[in-house]
This record gives C-alpha cells, sequence and structure tokens, in this order.
C-alpha cells in the first residue's frame, strides 16, 4: 500500500461518522516530525503525550505512532522536491487523525505552502486556533488572563486558494483588459473604474457553502462551553467587500437563525427582544429607535425596513426566545475586522469564539497569540468532515535545530487538543496542568525565561521542559 512506509502492527484506524471522530482505545496516529527545530520538539512533545495517557488511563489506552514524512525530511527519504509524498498524503486520508511539528517553505517544487496544500488536499477547512492564557506566561499586555477565545479560520478559499497572475504575464494582461473594457463598465456601480496595466491580479473566492460550514462549527463548538461562553462572533471587513466578506457574514447568521434557529439568537434580535421586555407597551417604531442609531433621519423606506425587522424578529421568536429566554442562547454578534484587532486588546473578556475568513484569521489568531505568551504557547488544528490534521503554528526555527532550546509548547499544546478532539480529556488536563505549574513555577525554555521579570538564569532545555511539565501534571 505504502511506497517506503511501515504502519504500526498494532492499533486501530480513527473514522468519521457526520463530521466527528469515532475513537477506539488503541489509535494509530500518524506524526510528522518537522522541520528544523522539530527534531528536538517533537520528542519533547510524544513523552508529554504518552506520559499524561499513561498517568490518566493506566495502559487501559494508548496511542501507536506512525512516522510519515513531509517537508525537507521527506525530500532526504523519497527524493529531491518531494515535499508531500503520496505515502504521507495517503495515511493522513486512512487514519483520520495526524500531528505534525512545523515544515519549511518549499523552494522549487511547485508548492507554495505545505500547511496550505495539506488543508486543501483533505478538504480540512476549519483552522481552529485557541489563545489562552497560563499564570506566569510573559506577555506585552498588562491584563492577558482576560483574553480567552477560539478562532475558527475559514481554511480553504479566499486569497488562500492562491489564484493569482503576476504582473504583466500573458493571462493577466488578458484578465485586466477583459475586466476594464468589457466587465467592469457594464456593471454600474463600477463602470467608472478601471484596473491599472501595470498591475498584479488575485481573485478572493468566498463561497456559501465554504462560510456556513464553517460557522455551524464554530456554533456547535460555543454549545459545548459554559453559558457565559456561548458566543460567536462573525469577523469581517463586509463595509468594503460587500459580495465576499459581507456575505461571508450575512451567510452566518443566515445558518445561525435556521440550522441553530432554537439554540441562537443574533445581537440584534436580542436588543429587540430586551427592549419588549424592559416595556411591554413599547411601539413598534420606538422599538427600532433603540436599536437603529438616527432612525429618525433615515428616509421612510429605511424606517419601514427596520419596523419591518422588530416586528418580524417578535413575531417569530417572541415564544421561544422572549422573557429572558434568549439569555440561554447562543448569541451571534458580528464585528468589523480591523475593529475586532483593536477590541481583542481593550475588551478582550467580551469575546469567546471568533469565526474568520482565511486571511482575516491568519492576522488575528497571531495577533491573539502575541497576547498570550507568543506563537510559542499557540496551538493549532485543521478540522475537516473526515480527517484532522494538528499543528505546531510557528516556523522551523532552523539555526535552533538540535540544540535542544526551543519551546516545544506549541506542539504539546497542539496535541491536547486533539486529545480532546478524540475525547481523551482527561489526558489532555493532565498536560494543561502540567504547563500551568511548571510556568507558575518558572521551570520554562529560553523564550518565555527571558521575558521573565527578573529573567530566569538558566532556562530549561527543550527536552527539561517536557520533563518539568510531567513531573507537575498529578
Amino acid at each position: 500500500m505504502y511506497e517506503q512506509l511501515n504502519p504500526p502492527e498494532t492499533g486501530e484506524r480513527i473514522v468519521f461518522q457526520d463530521g466527528e471522530p469515532i475513537v477506539p482505545d488503541n489509535p494509530i496516529i500518524p506524526f510528522i516530525r518537522g522541520d528544523g527545530t522539530g527534531i528536538d520538539i517533537w520528542p519533547a512533545a510524544q513523552k508529554v503525550f504518552d506520559a499524561a495517557i499513561q498517568q490518566a488511563y493506566g495502559g487501559k489506552r494508548q496511542i501507536s505512532w506512525f512516522k510519515i514524512y513531509a517537508g525537507d525530511e521527506a525530500c532526504e527519504k523519497y527524493g529531491t522536491y518531494q515535499y508531500l509524498p503520496a505515502d504521507t498524503l495517503s495515511a493522513i486520508k486512512e487514519y483520520g487523525v495526524a500531528i505534525k511539528g512545523p515544515l519549511t517553505t518549499p523552494i522549487g517544487g511547485g508548492i507554495r505552502s505545505l500547511n496550505v496544500a495539506l488543508r486543501q488536499i483533505h478538504d480540512l477547512y476549519a483552522c481552529v486556533r485557541p489563545c489562552q492564557y497560563y499564570a506566569g506566561t510573559p506577555s506585552p499586555h498588562k491584563y492577558p488572563e482576560k483574553l480567552d477565545v477560539i478562532i475558527y479560520r475559514e481554511n480553504t478559499e479566499d486569497i488562500y486558494l492562491g489564484i493569482e497572475w503576476r504582473q504583466g504575464s500573458e493571462i493577466g494582461d488578458r484578465l485586466i483588459k477583459i475586466l476594464n473594457e468589457d466587465l467592469i463598465p457594464a456593471t454600474p456601480e463600477h463602470k467608472n473604474k478601471q484596473i491599472p496595466l501595470d498591475s498584479g491580479i488575485g481573485i478572493k473566492p468566498i463561497s456559501k457553502k465554504g462560510s456556513q460550514r464553517l460557522v455551524r462549527r464554530a456554533i456547535q463548538h460555543a454549545l459545548r462551553l459554559p453559558k457565559a461562553k456561548q458566543m460567536v462572533t462573525l469577523v469581517h471587513k463586509g463595509n468594503i467587500m460587500k459580495y465576499t466578506e459581507g456575505a461571508f457574514r450575512d451567510w452566518g447568521y443566515e445558518i445561525a437563525t435556521t440550522e441553530f434557529r432554537e439554540v441562537c439568537v443574533t445581537e440584534r434580535e436580542s436588543w429587540i427582544l430586551g427592549n419588549k421586555e424592559k416595556n411591554p407597551a413599547l411601539s413598534t417604531a420606538d422599538n427600532a429607535r433603540l436599536i437603529e442609531p438616527g432612525y429618525d433621519s433615515l428616509p421612510p423606506e429605511k424606517q419601514g425596513a427596520i419596523n419591518g425587522e422588530v416586528e418580524q424578529v417578535l413575531a417569530n421568536i417572541w415564544e421561544t426566545h422572549g422573557q429572558g429566554q434568549w439569555q440561554d442562547k447562543v448569541m451571534v454578534n458580528d464585528r468589523i475586522a480591523d475593529s475586532i484587532f483593536q477590541q481583542i486588546q481593550t475588551r478582550p473578556d467580551e469575546y469567546s469564539i471568533l469565526a474568520t475568513m482565511n486571511l482575516n484569521g491568519d492576522y488575528l489568531s497571531d495577533a491573539a497569540a502575541a497576547i498570550v505568551g507568543g506563537l510559542g504557547m499557540g496551538p493549532g488544528a485543521n478540522i475537516g468532515d473526515t480527517c484532522a490534521i494538528f499543528e505546531a503554528t510557528h516556523g522551523t526555527a532552523p539555526k535552533y535545530a538540535g540544540l535542544d532550546r526551543v519551546n516545544p509548547g506549541s506542539v504539546i499544546l497542539s496535541g491536547v487538543m486533539m486529545l480532546e478532539f478524540m475525547g481523551w480529556q482527561e489526558a489532555a488536563d493532565l498536560i494543561k496542568t502540567g504547563i500551568g505549574k511548571a510556568i507558575a513555577e518558572r521551570q520554562v525554555t529560553y523564550d518565555l525565561a527571558r521575558m521573565m521579570n527578573p529573567p530566569v538564569e538558566p532556562a530549561l532545555k527543550c527536552s527539561e521542559f517536557a520533563d518539568a511539565i510531567i513531573a507537575r501534571m498529578s
């Protein structure tokens, strides 16, 4: 079946049913060591995983690890430019859940990004990035503990689809000519615009299917959280890109108010219901004035539309959501992307799950990780309906490779996400306890040690940090 791989002789496959994993007690899980510092951080992480599983389940559960290859290590085994061999893709597809260290960006070979390729090949449409603070972790923010968010980033569309043409290319020039001469003039809202002839051109597709399956997973996750954290915020730049990012927002609200109608309420609906609860005699127009600033200065047709919105909400969901019932539902709201960058810093405790498109999510997840300690403490997962890959979120840092120096926290916390995804919460909790105690006791690697006040000397090695976590798991 495989050209150069030998699966473990013991263990069983993880299979998916209705988008959720069915996990045996002895799953086979493929792992990619990773390039650069992967040589250090993967052995440290695997040691932590195995110790937590043994401590949690006493041998009743265990993982059979299956080494597969990607990146530079794959080229060494399979040949030049074989960054992502067919063996690896087949193993991930067969066994369902995999975990990996950081991968290099290929030079040549036709793959722009191995991470992006893995997501697109396996249709891993949800990139999940939790950003949670561990006490004692150095942070540039005064109150980093207030940030506790989970970012759901759409993984397969937007500009990351990679459809673009360089400036001066034949196809790019032809496309600009068609747009300038035929398509733009035929569209009234664009007829006076022109694309400069010396432009590069990229395509930004945002689909209804892609948007709604991402928001669906975000809402399903919110339903598993404590009531106080059951909120999903749709992040977009729809005030400018109305038919892509604005559509993402609209499609998100659509699925919340149809498929999840019984368990969701939108922010505007909550205002309308709350106004009615405070004043049962409130007229439709007065309710509309409370939810729409500047209502009285709007033209009659816009006032009528807002009045209609108020009447429709009260008619459709008062019985199921009124009289305070909406307070026990998942709150779905939306925020402009540039605003949310500010608000996760100034009002972080007002947010729980952020659902974003690809590019916005890329920026936002790294910015949020910086607040709680940086990418060295940032886990990540790429999840689809038939497969999931958990990954370190930082780069390969090749100059530190083999020095046993770097922080393995990102891949360890990604493993925590993997264990939670598998339903092995007891083992996941042990690792989180161990990491929290190690950091609180200043038992950390150099990246955290140098930022502490006072700095920690000497810092732990990568392998020593793993040992410190294990020693503090109980």
